[in-house]
């Protein structure tokens, strides 16, 4: 296995690992980790169209339509439509979905905290500098700056 095809491996072996592990954590709060990053974006920016969210999932390729009708169905995302638009609707959380949501807060914390300490002294900017040379001009990548821009 050359060095190229170790880190290849090696991202998706972390990866998976990571939704694993999140998954377990999120497993008592019946969430699954794409619908906990649904509540956690929308507790973040709601209201949101189901484009605008979908612009800031990572977990989600396509639109996140199925995944929040589940959150519908479960009484944790509400939707509203527009006063001047009907075909425009908005989602944001129910009063359960944000007091679910800032559980999902809670676990990431742990979560991040279980990360930090596997990785030690090792500098995450230095990581985080790589792997955005990786997913920079990428629908995923795309994502991820939506996220960070707050806005």
């Amino acid at each position: 296995m050359n060095s190229i095809e170790e880190l290849r491996y090696l991202i998706l072996a972390a990866q998976r690992e990571g939704d694993r592990l999140l998954s377990a954590a999120l497993e008592p709060i019946g969430l699954t980790s794409s619908q906990a990053e649904v509540l956690r974006v929308l507790y973040d920016y709601a209201p949101l169209s189901l484009l605008q969210l979908g612009e800031r999932l990572v977990c989600e390729t396509g639109s996140p339509s199925r995944l929040v009708n589940t959150l519908v169905e479960k009484s944790l995302v509400a939707r509203k439509s527009s006063e001047i638009d009907r075909r425009r609707v908005t989602l944001s959380l129910t009063t359960t979905g944000r007091q679910l949501a800032e559980q999902v807060r809670a676990i990431e914390q742990a979560f991040y905290a279980v990360i930090a300490a596997a990785l030690g002294v090792t500098p995450l900017e230095e990581i985080n500098r790589t792997l955005w040379k990786f997913v920079a001009g990428r629908p995923t990548g795309e994502a991820l700056i939506r996220r960070k821009a707050k806005g």
